[in-house]
């Protein structure tokens, strides 16, 4: 009895968040399902878009594996875009954009994963206005990705639709389409289907 109700009270505060993050600059292409507080920064003129039906999980109860912190939203130099496609979902995942990173419909993230594009320190061989911009090349992750828990994905990678990256693997290149990625480097194989055929 106590666990849905701690939920509804949960989903009211939802709309909090969301009028919070866009109060900060994230915009919506439609409904957004927010359990917990996000940590969400927008650097000037660059974009932050979140798709219709997705879902930022939060709160430390509200996925079975735990979030250990809240999910982390961020775009951190002007021009710099995140994109996350509708139906889309997070829980306790790190999402940080220099450059560009997309996710496509449909795609999950677990608990504790990080995707970032840069290396989130500054390149000291640039000088002059720039020498404090992070070195970055964009992530793409297509559609119905499921990203395991603490896994990592690094700059300049793309995910094919349909892919399957491993809990705690690191993703340093391309992983294609039907595909899955696990260990550290990620070794990457097809996937099989019932019956131990490549799908």
């Amino acid at each position: 009895m106590l666990g849905p109700c701690v939920s509804g009270v949960r989903r009211c505060f939802s709309g909090l968040w969301r009028l919070e993050a866009q109060l900060k600059g994230v915009q919506f292409e439609g409904k957004a399902l927010f359990v917990g507080r996000p940590i969400i920064s927008v650097a000037a003129n660059s974009t932050l878009l979140l798709g219709d039906n997705v879902n930022v999980t939060s709160s430390l109860r509200a996925n079975p594996l735990g979030c250990f912190q809240p999910s982390v939203l961020r775009t951190l130099e002007p021009g710099a875009r995140l994109i996350l496609g509708k139906d889309s979902g997070l829980s306790g995942a790190v999402i940080c954009a220099a450059l560009s990173i997309e996710i496509g419909e449909g795609t999950l993230i677990g608990s504790g994963a990080m995707i970032l594009d840069n290396d989130l320190h500054a390149d000291l061989s640039l000088e002059g206005g720039n020498a404090m911009r992070p070195p970055a090349r964009p992530i793409k992750i297509g559609r119905k990705v499921f990203i395991g828990a603490r896994a990592i994905i690094l700059k300049g990678v793309t995910i094919g639709d349909r892919a399957v990256i491993g809990a705690g693997a690191v993703v340093t290149k391309d992983v294609p389409a039907d595909h899955v990625a696990a260990g550290n480097p990620s070794s990457i194989f097809p996937k099989r289907r019932p019956g131990g055929n490549p799908a």
